[in-house]
């Protein structure tokens, strides 16, 4: 065995016998600091992540709220959205969708819808930024993008009673529409438009299984995103039934209903109209919560409606009658 002294032979020198010796029983090892786990690469000095995060940060400091967002706070769980594509991206600057960023692919082919984007970003103050092809198909996941990319932050959502709130400033009835399981951005976009048209104070739609205020909504709704609160319910249910308690009568829209909208009685009073999903209508326990299930009589073989354009119908409805009311 190596290091045995009484090996023949074998000699050892002071000092070297093996064993226990000396140490600082652990006290440096105690008294070392780990560095921590290791931070996010955005948040690396030298990552290209925490490059490019930077730029986006710059583009981004000091444009502050949209206007009419004051009350507003972003949804659970709601990402910035990018939107992709020439002519998607000049729909959302003409209809004043509130972008962050736009970016350019460098050296690519201009034609008139380039250029009205980047005259309608820089209009509206949005910064422009131009980016390699590459970084441009990082941004886009790899779908088509034809060289325009525009960066939508999260919508921030009123709170449900802050649409009471609105309401009742505006001395007028209040006129609230719920959406029950609506999925499809662009009917949400539209009953949006169609409430500010018929003096609406604000749409209430559930935080899931629905569709949200993505830049597909805001478009649609032709910018009255920008001045109508869309608040977001975590239980649709229980909301309802807070406006009922404030005095607001409920009125939920199906095609089999208890009356027609001939004979809607309610429709100059506090009102909260519950428009169904496009499939399945209006949910269990929410057709439970509403005093009243109106339907729209239908002159011709269409067995329904689209859930926006049933809504627009019954809008239409009511702000008649209110205003007969008032002669």
């Amino acid at each position: 065995m190596a290091g045995n002294s009484k090996r023949r032979g074998a000699t050892r020198k002071d000092g070297t016998k093996k064993g226990m010796v000396v140490g600082s029983g652990g006290q440096r090892r105690a008294a070392l600091e780990g560095r921590g786990p290791t931070p996010p690469k955005e948040e690396r000095p030298h990552h290209p992540a925490a490059r490019r995060a930077a730029r986006v940060a710059k583009a981004t400091a000091g444009r502050g709220k949209v206007a009419g967002n004051n009350r507003r706070r972003a949804g659970d769980g709601d990402t910035a959205e990018t939107v992709l594509g020439r002519n998607p991206v000049v729909e959302c600057l003409r209809a004043g969708v509130p972008a962050t960023a736009l970016y350019v692919a460098i050296g690519m082919s201009a034609d008139e819808r380039v250029v009205e984007a980047v005259r309608l970003a820089a209009d509206a103050g949005i910064s422009i930024l131009e980016v390699q092809r590459a970084e441009l198909d990082r941004i886009g996941g790899g779908a088509l993008h034809q060289g325009l990319a525009l960066q939508v932050p999260p919508y921030e959502y009123a709170h449900p009673d802050d649409l009471l709130e609105a309401a009742a400033d505006s001395g007028r009835p209040g006129l609230i529409v719920a959406l029950d399981g609506v999925t499809d951005p662009r009917n949400l976009g539209a009953v949006v438009r169609s409430v500010g048209a018929f003096g609406g104070h604000g749409v209430v739609v559930p935080q899931r299984r629905a569709a949200g205020m993505t830049a597909v909504a805001w478009r649609t709704s032709a910018g009255v995103a920008a001045r109508l609160p869309v608040a977001r319910a975590t239980n649709l249910t229980r909301t309802l039934q807070e406006y009922a308690t404030a005095g607001y009568m409920i009125a939920g829209l199906d095609g089999e209903g208890d009356v027609t909208l001939d004979d809607f009685e309610m429709a100059t009073g506090p009102l909260v109209l519950v428009v169904g999903s496009e499939g399945k209508g209006l949910g269990r326990l929410v057709r439970q919560t509403c005093d009243v299930i109106v339907s729209v009589p239908m002159a011709g073989p269409v067995e329904s409606l689209n859930a926006s354009v049933a809504a627009g119908v019954v809008l239409a409805e009511v702000a008649r009658q209110r205003r007969a009311r008032l002669r």
